[in-house]
C-alpha cells in the first residue's frame, strides 16, 4: 500500500536497525560489547550476563537503565564502549540518501543511543547533513523510548505537532506511544510485515522504496 504522508512536515527516524538494514549484523557487535560490559560490572559468566542484559532491557526499556539503577554505572562509561566500533558493516545507500533528502519539512533522529554513536553512524551512512538534530538518550535524561515522558520531552524540545509527524522505528513497542499522541507510525525491518499491532500504521521491509513511493506534500528540492 502506497503511504499517504501528505500531512507530514516533521520526520522522526530511529537510528540503529532503521536507517541501515538489520541484516548488516552491526547490532550484533553492539550486543556483544554490551554483554562484556555487564560481565565486567557484575562478575557474572557470559550466559548469565546476557540474560541479565536482556532482563534489564525488558524492565527498563534499555539495558543501561538497569545498570544505572542496580550497579551505579556512569552512562558516559557505558556509551564509551561503542565509540571505537568499526563501521565497516554499514554501507552507504545512495537510494536511501536521495529518498530522505526529498522529504519536505524537518528531519530529526530519535534514538536511545548516545550522541557520539549517532553522529558516527550518520556520517558513515552519508546522512548526517540531512537531519536538523539528534534527540539522543542524553537529551532524554537517560529515560529511553518507549517512555511517554521521553516523547513529551522530545516534542517540547522541538515544538513537534504529533498530528503532522511521522515516526519510523524497527522496534514495535516504541511506536505505541507515538500512535497514542497522534503520530503516523511506520514499522521498519525484515519482520515488519508480520506485525498485527493496531498502533502500527504502515509497515515496510525496505525503507528506501517506501519513502520513494509515498505521497508527500511537496518533495524537497
Amino acid at each position: 500500500m502506497t503511504a499517504d504522508l501528505r500531512h507530514v512536515d516533521t520526520w522522526l527516524f530511529d537510528l540503529d536497525n532503521t536507517l541501515y538494514p538489520a541484516q548488516s549484523g552491526f547490532m550484533g557487535e553492539i550486543e556483544r560489547r554490551m554483554t562484556a560490559f555487564v560481565q565486567r560490572v557484575t562478575g557474572l559468566e557470559r550466559d548469565e550476563a546476557y540474560r541479565l542484559q536482556k532482563q534489564y532491557l525488558a524492565d527498563y526499556g534499555l539495558t543501561l537503565g538497569g545498570l544505572i539503577e542496580h550497579h551505579g554505572v556512569d552512562p558516559a562509561e557505558f556509551h564509551a564502549i561503542f565509540h571505537d566500533m568499526s563501521l565497516e558493516a554499514l554501507a552507504h545507500d545512495p537510494q536511501l540518501v536521495a529518498a530522505i533528502a526529498r522529504l519536505p519539512g524537518r528531519r530529526l533522529i530519535f534514538t536511545n543511543a548516545d550522541e557520539v554513536h549517532a553522529r558516527r553512524v550518520l556520517e558513515r551512512l552519508s546522512l548526517g547533513h540531512l537531519f536538523e538534530d539528534i534527540f539522543h538518550i542524553g537529551s532524554a535524561a537517560y529515560v529511553p523510548k518507549p517512555a511517554p515522558e521521553t516523547f513529551a520531552r522530545m516534542n517540547a524540545a522541538h515544538g513537534i505537532a504529533p498530528e503532522t509527524a511521522a515516526f519510523f522505528e524497527d522496534s514495535e513497542r516504541n511506536l505505541a506511544p507515538a500512535f497514542d499522541l497522534g503520530m503516523t507510525t511506520i514499522l521498519v525491518g525484515p519482520h515488519a510485515e508480520a506485525s498485527t499491532a493496531p498502533f502500527v500504521r504502515y509497515k515496510t521491509a525496505n525503507l528506501s522504496s517506501f519513502l520513494e513511493d509515498a505521497h508527500l506534500k511537496d518533495a524537497a528540492r
